[in-house]
């Protein structure tokens, strides 16, 4: 078996081949069983733990090619693998395998007044195209989660994780020779090339979904060249809204894991809204705590009173930045609804966090903030497919349709209706 698609004839029949073989093992696949998948997944996270030398060994050749490059901070952080990180994607493959499985669930059934049984059964999507940049886990993750969801998937990483990703595609083609699923139901495109891309987005009688998960500009070029439909968010400018009533120690240690523990993140907390009612005993605080840490704060003018020259002064860009990197927004607003306001203004439709005491202000944050993911007393890097209970993450979705949020294996299925008669005709 192959764990990778090589390309050696023209791109437009390199794509139509891959497209169509996909085509053929998602019906394949949507034929499968529970337990035909669950094996299969297993296998593969016993394949990538037994591989763990030669994935640190390619990681390796990505991170030199990425210092000889000058790549961010950012995109080497989400580049980098090491021992612990190469098990914790063994570990999520395996979680996807012990999820409840979804397809053929019957959901909303109900007896129609003329008798006919009416409900829907979840079924896959089919073909998923995934298009990413830097992040090697993205390979393991997508593959277990279409798998699980009974999808067939094609593979397209960025040209900085080209090793990593075509040894991680390796151990899944391990794990799956193992098994009766067919080879081609994940495929690992060995090519880096643009208008292999290009064809494969045109490809839209075999691939059903596209889900790009990068910067916002190989986003926007997904989304304006695609005839498949796109799953999509372009960037993650995520709030923490610190209230009249919040506990302040509270709102300094979740506003530092929200900023602190990985920058580089699309969850990561880029602007926090600090209530007037507690700016003067919060700001200097959470001033003093980030300058401390190394992080550079930028203000509105209430926050540069008060946080003193560890402020520098805020732009209007500040307000839209999803900066990726030890730097953060403050503003301070006058009161909930200028908080909202603010989000509906600049937010991404990401995330949004309320630090606040009051449990009926913390509902109505719920309920009026329309982001993909809202939260109260909690940090924004929750975020996450795993954290959320979905065992793994395929991306996350600022769009409405089809799914909002982060997204697991249930994202990737739908429902078909599914109707019992006993010789109804309709009149």
């Amino acid at each position: 078996m192959r764990s990778c698609i090589e390309t050696t004839s023209s791109s437009s029949d390199a794509a139509a081949d891959i497209a169509r073989a996909a085509r053929r093992a998602s019906l394949a696949l949507a034929k499968s069983t529970t337990a035909q998948r669950t094996q299969a997944l297993h296998a593969v996270a016993a394949a990538v733990r037994a591989a763990e030398a030669e994935i640190l060994a390619a990681n390796a050749r990505d991170l030199e090619a990425a210092a000889e490059g000058g790549l961010s901070p950012a995109m080497v952080d989400r580049l980098r693998l090491s021992p612990e990180r190469v098990a914790g994607v063994a570990a999520a493959v395996a979680a996807v395998a012990d999820l409840p499985d979804l397809v053929g669930r019957i959901e909303r059934e109900e007896v129609r007044p003329n008798g006919l049984r009416i409900a829907r059964m979840r079924i896959p999507l089919g073909v998923v195209l995934m298009i990413y940049e830097s992040r090697p886990n993205v390979t393991t993750d997508a593959a277990a989660l279409c798998l699980k969801a009974g999808n067939a998937v094609i593979l397209r990483g960025g040209s900085e994780a080209f090793h990593s990703n075509r040894a991680l595609g390796a151990a899944v083609t391990a794990g799956l020779a193992a098994t009766d699923l067919p080879e081609q139901c994940v495929q690992v495109v060995a090519s880096t090339e643009r208008e292999l891309m290009n064809q494969l987005l045109a490809c839209d009688e075999d691939i059903d979904l596209v889900i790009p998960r990068g910067g916002e500009g190989l986003i926007h070029f997904v989304a304006e060249h695609s005839r498949i439909p796109v799953l999509k968010h372009y960037k993650g400018v995520c709030h923490l809204y610190v209230h009249e009533a919040a506990d302040l120690d509270m709102a300094v240690r979740v506003a530092e894991n929200g900023k602190v523990q990985r920058p580089g993140v699309c969850n990561a907390v880029e602007t926090i809204l600090v209530d007037r009612a507690v700016a003067d005993r919060f700001v200097p605080a959470l001033c003093q705590r980030f300058s401390a840490l190394g992080v550079e704060i930028r203000g509105d003018e209430r926050t540069r009173v008060l946080g003193g020259e560890a402020v520098a002064p805020a732009s209007e860009d500040d307000w839209h930045a999803e900066y990726l990197a030890p730097i953060v927004a403050v503003r301070v607003v006058d009161d909930f609804d200028d908080a909202v306001a603010h989000i509906e203004r600049y937010g991404s439709n990401h995330t949004e966090s309320i630090i606040t005491a009051d449990a009926a202000v913390g509902e109505r944050f719920l309920r009026e903030v329309q982001s993909s993911t809202v939260m109260v007393n909690a940090s924004t890097r929750f975020a996450d497919g795993g954290q959320l209970g979905l065992g793994a993450e395929i991306g996350i979705s600022t769009t409405k349709l089809h799914a909002y949020g982060p997204m697991g294996a249930e994202g990737l299925t739908t429902t078909k209706f599914i109707v019992h008669g006993d010789g109804h005709v309709r009149t």
